[in-house]
């Protein structure tokens, strides 16, 4: 297993189709529980374009994308139905003294890892990759997690995230959380 930067369009295709298969439409509603899923669909112009100004940590295992982290950064958020909600929201959240709008922040776009290779350690190896690929840029990531995800919000606590809001749109309900890297 390997962990990098994402640099070529067949890795972005490869994060697109890792994605399609853990959409929450396409997980069985039993199955969600236990093994998470994805909300947001990137189309590929998307994934390029979060690619090139913040490129995605992503595992390889016999050179196929098993895993990735997506880092957006807060300029594209418009770009996206979702993320331009959450950017409306989060900006106005209280955080550190301030508002998250008064900081640049980086967003993790998503986090998802193959189902057979899960219960490796793998989303704290490429977490452990994004921070130090990022925390020289940005002084925390911010994300958010359906209320209904509860594997991954598991899985963003475990690597040092932490509630500190929540909020609904789009349908859903939502826990925003932050990993603070100024303390850490």
């Amino acid at each position: 297993m390997t962990i990098s930067l994402a640099t070529t369009s067949r890795e972005i295709e490869e994060i697109r189709d890792l994605q399609e298969v853990n959409l929450k439409g396409n997980i069985r509603k039993k199955n969600r529980l236990s093994e998470g899923f994805l909300t947001a669909k990137y189309e590929h112009d998307f994934l390029k374009a979060m690619n090139d100004l913040t490129p995605a940590i992503i595992a390889k295992q016999n050179g196929v994308v098993v895993g990735y982290a997506l880092a957006t950064d807060r300029s594209l958020l418009t770009q996206h139905p979702l993320l331009n909600d959450l950017g409306a929201q989060i900006n106005k959240i209280p955080f550190g003294g301030k508002f998250i709008g008064d900081f640049d922040y980086l967003v993790v776009g998503q986090l998802c890892v193959a189902k057979e290779v899960r219960g490796r350690g793998l989303a704290q190896d490429l977490y452990a990759q994004f921070k130090a690929t990022y925390e020289s840029r940005y002084p925390f990531a911010i994300t958010d997690v359906d209320r209904e995800n509860l594997a991954s919000l598991k899985a963003h606590l475990k690597v040092g995230f932490q509630v500190v809001s929540m909020l609904q749109y789009g349908g859903s309900n939502w826990h925003v959380i932050i990993w603070d890297w100024r303390t850490h």
